[in-house]
């Protein structure tokens, strides 16, 4: 965002990263609040060609397992993502969560939060992925689909990649929205509509989840949601996670809440590490890649698309580390620590790219069988080639 007063925007973004953190999302209505990453994206970040894809999740009793595989998957489904590009660009990713079917929602929203909007800050989706708890409900499928339509931040770009998953066990057609007038409101905006049935392939397609993806353009899989994720550990993991080591002390966070952010970072490694050490691997290689953004808290990024930020901000914004430096100082300390990121960001797409290759050989030759993260990224680069996009390994 630009803005004549530097520090005038940093005083806005760290309010709104205030009403961000500290407003706890009702239960009672859907609620749909700025990130960060709104805040400081510049008008031509927001106009590059996007893939927005919004992950809508049955979190009634039965789908504790869903959840589950959602954490071991979001990582793995980023870095399918940042395969694709686009006439040899690099589009921005932004993801959406929403929960549905939970008895400690309100009846009056059909059982639907918005966990987050659509955004490009993946440690926030981590986050919030991380905090979703299951409890009874009532699954209204199109519901929530009308409501992630109607309410997200969709692209109107033409090559703009807009997809949706939801995921669930009861029958599609359930509550007072009709499906079809939903997929068909989707389809209007260009917008494809994926469905995971939890359960029998069969019993999908009884109960409307192939026809709501049907009349929705997008794929219909079935999957058994208690099913552990199968990891495959490889040689390149422990290499991996040594860059990742390195690459976190390249932060340097900056604003009222820099240091929380920085600390979310390290919460979010650690989440991924308590479901497997290779599911961790696969965040690390995600935050080796342009998708990962930080520069609403990380003054190395955010150098690189405002260079002149030194010349404004408070020195109180700063680390105290750095409170007591002159600002030729400061900047060596900033180009020290990009060229340090850069350098180990580089290292690990080549590990990435051999982990990748070891993996696919080894799946090759064992096959397993279809869970959230492989239904997600099949369907991704099948939609993608339709748009125009290729996928990159």
């Amino acid at each position: 965002m630009k803005t004549t007063i530097l520090a005038g925007a940093i005083m806005v973004s760290g309010l709104l990263t205030w009403k961000y953190d500290m407003i706890q999302l009702s239960p009672e209505k859907e609620t749909v609040t700025a990130t960060l990453d709104q805040v400081h994206h510049s008008p031509s970040a927001r106009d590059n060609t996007r893939i927005q894809v919004a992950i809508l999740l049955d979190t009634s009793n039965s789908m504790d397992g869903l959840i589950d595989q959602a954490k071991s998957r979001l990582w793995n489904i980023i870095n399918t993502l940042t395969t694709l590009k686009y006439q040899g660009k690099t589009p921005t990713i932004e993801i959406a969560l929403y929960e549905y079917g939970n008895d400690g929602l309100s009846p009056a929203s059909n059982f639907i939060r918005q966990v987050t909007p659509l955004t490009t800050d993946l440690d926030l989706i981590s986050e919030k992925l991380f905090s979703l708890r299951t409890n009874g409900g009532q699954e209204y499928c199109g519901a929530v689909i009308r409501s992630a339509v109607q309410s997200l931040e969709w692209g109107h770009h033409e090559a703009d990649m807009k997809l949706v998953y939801i995921a669930g066990n009861e029958p599609f057609n359930q509550g007072g929205v009709n499906y079809i007038s939903a997929t068909e409101e989707a389809v209007n905006k260009n917008i494809f509509i994926n469905t995971i049935f939890c359960g029998d392939k069969g019993e999908g397609i009884a109960t409307k989840w192939k026809d709501g993806a049907d009349k929705g353009r997008g794929k219909y899989f079935n999957i058994d949601s208690d099913r552990k994720v199968d990891f495959v550990e490889t040689p390149y993991d422990k290499l991996i996670e040594a860059c990742n080591e390195r690459i976190n002390t390249t932060y340097i966070g900056y604003g009222t809440y820099g240091a929380s952010k920085k600390k979310n970072q390290a919460v979010q490694d650690a989440n991924a590490k308590s479901i497997s050490s290779a599911n961790s691997i696969e965040r690390y290689v995600s935050k080796s890649k342009a998708a990962y953004k930080n520069e609403s808290w990380d003054l190395v990024e955010r150098s690189k698309t405002d260079p002149a930020v030194l010349k404004n901000i408070s020195k109180s914004d700063l680390p105290k580390e750095l409170q007591d430096k002159t600002t030729a100082e400061i900047q060596k300390v900033i180009e020290v620590k990009s060229r340090e990121r850069d350098s180990i960001q580089k290292e690990i797409a080549v590990l990435g790219k051999k982990r990748q290759q070891y993996i696919d050989q080894t799946m090759k030759k064992t096959g397993t069988p279809d869970d959230l993260g492989t239904a997600i990224n099949q369907s991704i680069i099948q939609l993608a080639a339709t748009k125009g996009y290729t996928a990159e390994k």
